[in-house]
């Protein structure tokens, strides 16, 4: 790019790119609802339809087994950088949307319930990668600001069920599914406003060796590392947490417990929100490695501290678990923002939906591997084994930090 061009691109008016970002992460936060919207209603679906504990888990499982095979798919074709990303945002988010009112109308078991949540899955993997593409072609300084409102707006999204399931779903699962369908459908309208910012890349052309030539980056690769790390820990705290809170609230000795852990479950993950927005802030002015691994380091100690608060009074433990879910996604959009400056700018999109496509193949493990630890040493410990996750991610961040692609991240902060 000229230097000619790069002013060009910086003369833009400010207020297209704030209301873009206003826009899509609004979009993002519609489409996301989709993400729990079973999961946040399990306990009534295992009742109505007798399922165990696995089939319970597979009703979040499916969605990400269904995310890592659409990402796949879509990096290796390179869907999110051949067409347009407002029709690939908005017909993803149709199909999801679809799917999960067809398991409100028509479903009464778990393998149709489970097979709707894995199209759900490959539907999503339409949405999220697509929306960070989104949000990097109107900023190029600020960057890490935008994608964390990405991220958090995909938080308090995710949420949302948890929200519908508090105001009435409790005992009405047909309410909060029918309710994340409708919010999600809005998502897809808003979508088809978007225009390409001018930091957009022009379509590029189908190319089958692409994925190779990201692996194969070691900047890119170190970003990923600790992706990979905090992501072993992040869907595994979101999917249980709720069940968690309930047998530490059992515990006691409360009545009703169901209703207070739904309710913190929500304040939970939604406070991420906030922890995205304000730690992409920070990112660009103190440096993506830095604040990754610090994030990583708080929520990496709260799994295990998890078994020390368990049983405590709910002053002490709702203080505790809004501080986990606040840092617990706080440096999510930093990994992504990290690879939208160090991958080839032509296939950004690809390189950022293979990292998601990765990342969620994880969390299938440590999402199957909590209730099996709660069975052995009960739900006190049950999050104590994720603490590997961000250990590892964290020793990853370190070694980006050292290395010379830092350079390129947040205008040289690193």
């Amino acid at each position: 790019m000229t230097r000619a061009e790069s002013d060009t691109m910086t003369e833009q008016p400010t207020d297209d790119r704030w209301r873009m970002l206003v826009l899509v992460g609004v979009a993002e936060l519609f489409a996301m609802t989709l993400w729990f919207s079973a999961s946040a209603v399990s306990p009534e679906l295992a009742q109505l339809w007798e399922l165990s504990e696995a089939e319970q888990a597979w009703l979040t499982n499916a969605v990400q087994l269904g995310f890592v095979v659409g990402a796949l798919l879509s990096a290796t074709l390179t869907i999110s950088d051949t067409y347009q990303p407002r029709y690939v945002f908005a017909g993803s988010t149709v199909l999801g949307a679809a799917a999960t009112g067809a398991i409100a109308a028509f479903v009464s078991s778990a393998l149709p319930a489970i097979v709707l949540r894995f199209v759900t899955g490959v539907a999503l993997a339409g949405v999220y990668p697509t929306g960070m593409k989104m949000m990097a072609g109107w900023f190029d300084a600020g960057r890490g600001l935008s994608i964390g409102v990405l991220v958090g707006a995909l938080t308090v999204g995710s949420a949302t069920p948890h929200l519908l399931r508090v105001v009435g779903g409790v005992g009405n699962p047909r309410l909060v599914l029918d309710g994340a369908m409708v919010i999600a459908l809005v998502g897809a309208a808003l979508s088809l406003l978007y225009r390409e910012g001018p930091y957009q890349s022009e379509p590029a052309p189908f190319d089958p060796r692409a994925v190779g030539r990201i692996l194969r980056d070691r900047g890119v690769a170190l970003a990923n590392g600790g992706y990979f790390g905090h992501m072993w820990e992040l869907y595994a705290v979101w999917t249980w947490i709720p069940v968690y809170l309930t047998a530490s609230f059992a515990h006691r000795g409360m009545s009703n417990p169901e209703e207070l852990a739904s309710a913190l479950t929500f304040g939970t993950i939604a406070i991420g929100g906030v922890g995205a927005w304000l730690v992409g802030s920070a990112a660009d002015r103190w440096g993506r490695t830095t604040v990754t691994a610090t994030s990583m380091v708080i929520s990496g100690s709260a799994t295990v501290l998890a078994g020390i608060v368990f049983g405590a009074p709910v002053w002490l433990v709702t203080p505790f678990v809004l501080l986990w879910g606040f840092v617990i996604v706080a440096d999510s959009a930093q990994f992504s923002a990290a690879v939208t400056e160090l991958a080839d700018p032509n296939y950004v999109g690809s390189a950022l939906t293979l990292q998601t496509a990765l990342g969620f193949l994880l969390t299938i493990g440590s999402i199957q591997l909590t209730p099996a630890v709660a069975e052995i040493v009960g739900w006190r410990w049950a999050f104590a084994p994720l603490v590997v996750g961000p250990l590892l991610g964290t020793i990853s961040m370190i070694l980006l930090r050292r290395h010379p692609d830092a350079s390129k991240l947040a205008d040289g902060v690193g």
